[in-house]
């Protein structure tokens, strides 16, 4: 299959630095801005756009709605913290969205890494019994869907005739991260793509075999994506000078707090994702055009492809011939790196049919 290439929608703010620092110039997350994010995804021909959830992100269900209707073709990869809601109530939200905008919501499941986070919003499960939860609800939410009443008794869900009363045609196509054994032993079974932080190639290449290895002891196919944000310019020094300016603009107490406290993560794939550059900016570009230093400060995906037009497009093909079916990207500031992206690299990725 080609490539689907989704953008990110920075419903926590924006800018030009990665860091919140008292110079740094902010981009609130209001509607008219993500709005103008969204349609320059949507306008560029990008798959989707993933919405995150978070203590300090906008609801990411408001959030699709409302853009739904500023957009015409692009999909909603909607962050989903599972342990947080109803397997049926999602069902029925999740079936009203289809039907509203025309069969454009995806699911990014989000188990949760960070403990202190997870007890702010009530949820004081281990993290494998957080997974477990997740199991448990994918297969509910999977069985309401054809509109059957369904019975459920599970360790956390226990339903009698649940019902999706009104089922939509398409359910929303489930997308699942971690590195973890428990979030590939889920994945495996439940998740219709299985998604993994960026590293080197041959690191995701060994994450993303495993997991297609256990779906097909269960009998199914599932696709695998990845997440990187992306720096691409006319020229190679342009890109790197642009890298180098972030790295410049960390602050250091800021990069030692961040290190500390993901020192302190449940999250597998956080702790790849530090191991990466190790708390130090020396030898940030771990593989060629594949940079770690937005991993010093910032949560979750922490590696860059960074480079011209050419070299992106040459790593993500490369990506590509890996079997990686699915890639999330982002920039700062997210609305300038879409049309660099878009205008740069999407073209070549199309005219080598990696990406439609």
């Amino acid at each position: 299959m080609t490539l689907q290439l989704y953008w990110f929608l920075p419903s926590h703010s924006d800018g030009r630095e990665v860091g919140r620092t008292e110079r740094a110039v902010r981009r609130e997350p209001d509607i008219d801005y993500l709005g103008q994010v969204a349609r320059a995804a949507d306008q560029l021909g990008f798959t989707g756009a993933l919405v995150p959830f978070g203590l300090f992100c906008e609801d990411p269900w408001l959030v699709s709605a409302a853009l739904a209707g500023q957009t015409r073709r692009l999909r909603f990869m909607l962050a989903l913290r599972s342990g947080l809601t109803s397997p049926v109530l999602t069902a029925q939200m999740a079936a009203t969205f289809q039907r509203l905008s025309g069969d454009r919501l995806l699911f990014n499941i989000v188990v949760g890494g960070d403990p202190d986070e997870q007890r702010r919003y009530g949820d004081w499960l281990a993290h494998d019994e957080r997974y477990e939860r997740t199991a448990e609800f994918l297969d509910l939410f999977r069985r309401l869907w054809p509109g059957r009443p369904t019975d459920f008794d599970g360790d956390h869900y226990r339903v009698r005739a649940g019902l999706l009363a009104r089922p939509a045609t398409n359910r929303p196509e489930i997308h699942l991260g971690g590195s973890s054994e428990a979030a590939r032993r889920v994945a495996a079974r439940f998740a219709d793509v299985y998604l993994a932080w960026g590293e080197t190639p041959a690191k995701l290449a060994d994450l993303l075999a495993d997991v297609r290895k256990r779906a097909a002891e269960h009998g199914r196919e599932i696709a695998v994506g990845t997440r990187f944000h992306v720096i691409a310019r006319d020229t190679a020094e342009e890109a790197w000078e642009i890298a180098e300016r972030l790295a410049a603009t960390m602050d250091p107490q800021m990069v030692a707090k961040a290190q500390e406290r993901f020192r302190r993560t449940e999250s597998e794939g956080q702790r790849r994702m530090a191991a990466l550059h190790g708390g130090t900016t020396d030898g940030l570009e771990i593989y060629p055009n594949i940079w770690a230093g937005y991993g010093l400060l910032r949560p979750g995906a922490g590696a860059a492809i960074v480079g011209s037009h050419e070299e992106v497009a040459d790593r993500i093909a490369e990506l590509h011939a890996l079997g990686v079916d699915h890639l999330i990207l982002s920039g700062q500031p997210h609305l300038e790196e879409a049309y660099w992206f878009g205008e740069g690299v999407l073209p070549l990725l199309r005219a080598r049919g990696v990406a439609a």
